[in-house]
C-alpha cells in the first residue's frame, strides 16, 4: 500500500500578504521536502485537503496543477495525485554542516576605518506606532497599486522578458534613460545626452560612486552643517578631508567656501533638514566660484517633485555652462523607498568612470525593475501620482503647521516650495534626543536633531518632523503630545535650575 503524506503537514501558519493559492503551494513543497517523501507517496485527495482547510476545491486543484507543472507532483488513477520521481530535491545531496571555529581575528584583515559617527536611526517596528513623524517614508494609500502592476505584467511580457533577462554588461535600461532625459529632466531645466545619464541604486549609490571617484585626500571637501548625514560619512569613509559650513535660512552660502575647495555637497533646493533654499544669486555665485577657484559640484535634488506651495527653485545643474555639476536625482522619494532607482546625470567621462565602478560592484540594477519604473512614466501613471501626493502633503503641511502654532514649539525650517518635513525647534534646555526617547512611551516617534550635525549642540534642541506616512487623523493628537512632554521636561529642567540657585 503507498504510503500517504497526512493531512496535518499542510496545516503551515504563512506570514506575509501571499494569496491563499500561493500559501498552499509552498505549505505542499515544504510537506514534501521536510518528510522527503518517496515517489508515489500520496498527497490527501482535492476533496479532503479542501474540507480539511475549508478552502474551494479549485483551489487545491490549481496548487495541485501547478506543482505537477513544476515537476514536484504528478496525477496516476484519475484522481490519484503523488509525489513525482523528479522532486528537485533529490538530484541535490544535503551536507552536514561543519563545526566552526571562532579563531579567526578578522582585525588582521579588514581595513581600519573611520568609525561611523552619524547614522539616522529608527525602531524596526516603527510602523506599529500611531504617530510616527517619521522621515522619507511614503504613504501606500496614495499609491495605485493596480497601474504598478499592470506595468509590471508588461514588463515580464515575452517580448520584454527576452530582452531584459540578458546580461547588458552595464548598460541601463535605453527606455527608463530615454524618459529620465525627455520627461524628468526637463522639469528641471536640464538637458542630458544618453551618455550623462547613469541609473543607480538610489541616490545614495550615485552620491557613493561620485565620492568614491572624486575624493582624495588632496581635496578639500565641503558640505552642510547641519546636513544629510551620510555626506559626511561618505567623505570620511573615503579619507576626505571636510569642512561642515554652516548653513542659514539661504542654505549654503558660497562667499564662505576656503579657498582651497575642490569638491563641494549641497541640497539647494531643498536643504536637509531644515527645508533652506538657496536663492538664484547664491546659485550663480556657487557657479562662479567654482569655474574660478576650478572646483566640482554634487548637486544632491532628491525632492523636487514635492513642491506643492511653489516652483521649485531652478536646479544647479540647468544652470551649469562648464559641467561642474554633478546631479543626483531619484524616484525612491517620490514613489516608495523600496525602489531604489535613481540616477545620476554628468560629463561623459565621469559617467563612463562611474559605469564602470558599478560594474564591478553591482553590474547594474536590475532590468525588469528599470522597465517597470520606466512604463510607469512613459503611460502617465508616474504624473498622476505626484498629482496626489502634493495635495496630500499640502492639506498635511497645513495641519502640521496650525497644530505646532498651538503649542510651545517653534517651526525653525521649513521649505517654502513644500517637502515632506519640519525642523522643529523645542523649549530652552530640552534635549531631542531624550525626548524622543519619552515620546516613544506614547506611541510617537520623531528624528532627534543631533545627527545632522557634525557637533551637535548641547543639549540639541532641534528634531525633524516627516509627515508624508503618518495619517491626517493622527496629526494634531500627535503634535499635542510632542507639546506635553517637551513642556513636562522644561518644567524639570526649570525646577531642577531652580533647586541648584537655592541652594
Amino acid at each position: 500500500m503507498k504510503s500517504r503524506i497526512p493531512i496535518e503537514m499542510f496545516f503551515r501558519k504563512e506570514t506575509g500578504a501571499r494569496t491563499l493559492q500561493a500559501r498552499l503551494a509552498a505549505a505542499v513543497v515544504h510537506a514534501i521536502l521536510e518528510t522527503r517523501a518517496a515517489p508515489g507517496t500520496r498527497l490527501p485527495s482535492l476533496r479532503a485537503l479542501a474540507n480539511s482547510l475549508g478552502i474551494s476545491r479549485m483551489t487545491v486543484t490549481l496548487v495541485y496543477q501547478e506543482l505537477i507543472g513544476q515537476g514536484y507532483l504528478e496525477s496516476r488513477d484519475r484522481s490519484a495525485v503523488m509525489v513525482a520521481a523528479t522532486v528537485p530535491h533529490r538530484r541535490l545531496k544535503l551536507q552536514e554542516p561543519v563545526a566552526r571555529k571562532t579563531t579567526l581575528d578578522w582585525g588582521q584583515w579588514l581595513e581600519a576605518l573611520p568609525p561611523r559617527q552619524r547614522a539616522i536611526r529608527k525602531p524596526v517596528n516603527w510602523r506599529e506606532f500611531p504617530y510616527a513623524f517619521i522621515y522619507g517614508q511614503s504613504d501606500p494609500s496614495l499609491f495605485d497599486f493596480n497601474a504598478w502592476r499592470e506595468c509590471a505584467r508588461t514588463a515580464w511580457g515575452t517580448r520584454d522578458f527576452t530582452e531584459l533577462s540578458v546580461d547588458s554588461y552595464g548598460a541601463d535600461d535605453p527606455m527608463l534613460v530615454h524618459h529620465i532625459r525627455s520627461h524628468t529632466l526637463p522639469r528641471r531645466g536640464i538637458h542630458a545626452e544618453p551618455e550623462e545619464v547613469l541609473v543607480t541604486l538610489g541616490a545614495q549609490n550615485a552620491l557613493f560612486l561620485s565620492i568614491e571617484l572624486l575624493a582624495r585626500a588632496d581635496r578639500l571637501a565641503v558640505t552642510e552643517n547641519p546636513g544629510y548625514p551620510d555626506f559626511a560619512e561618505t567623505l570620511r569613509r573615503a579619507f576626505s578631508p571636510t569642512t561642515f559650513q554652516p548653513v542659514d535660512e539661504g542654505g549654503l552660502d558660497p562667499a564662505l567656501l576656503p579657498e582651497s575647495t575642490r569638491l563641494v555637497i549641497v541640497t539647494p533646493s531643498h536643504h536637509i533638514p531644515t527645508g533652506a533654499t538657496m536663492p538664484l544669486e547664491r546659485r550663480h555665485d556657487l557657479l562662479a566660484r567654482a569655474a574660478a577657484h576650478n572646483f566640482l559640484i554634487i548637486e544632491d535634488d532628491y525632492d523636487f517633485e514635492m513642491s506643492y506651495l511653489a516652483p521649485p527653485a531652478p536646479a544647479l545643474k540647468s544652470l551649469d555652462a562648464e559641467g561642474r555639476v554633478i546631479y543626483i536625482g531619484s524616484f525612491s522619494k517620490s514613489l516608495f523607498p523600496g525602489l531604489r532607482i535613481g540616477y545620476m546625470v554628468a560629463p561623459a567621462p565621469l559617467i563612463a568612470r562611474a559605469r564602470a565602478l558599478r560594474s564591478i560592484m553591482l553590474r547594474h540594477p536590475p532590468n525588469h525593475l528599470q522597465r517597470i519604473t520606466a512604463y510607469f512614466l512613459a503611460l502617465g501613471h508616474y504624473d498622476a501620482h505626484i498629482v496626489r501626493q502634493r495635495q496630500a502633503l499640502k492639506s498635511r503641511r497645513a495641519m502640521m503647521e496650525r497644530a505646532l502654532a498651538e503649542t510651545d514649539l517653534h517651526i525653525a525650517g521649513a521649505a517654502k516650495s513644500g517637502g515632506s518635513s519640519l525642523w522643529v525647534r523645542g523649549p530652552d534646555g530640552v534635549d531631542s534626543r531624550l525626548l524622543a526617547d519619552r515620546l516613544q512611551e506614547d506611541g510617537v516617534l520623531i528624528e532627534p536633531g543631533e545627527v545632522f550635525f557634525e557637533t551637535p549642540p548641547e543639549p540639541c534642541q532641534y528634531f525633524r518632523l516627516g509627515y508624508s506616512w503618518i495619517n491626517e487623523n493622527a496629526i494634531e493628537p500627535g503634535i499635542r503630545l510632542i507639546a506635553r512632554r517637551a513642556g513636562e521636561m522644561a518644567r524639570e529642567i526649570a525646577g531642577g535650575g531652580a533647586r541648584r540657585a537655592a541652594q
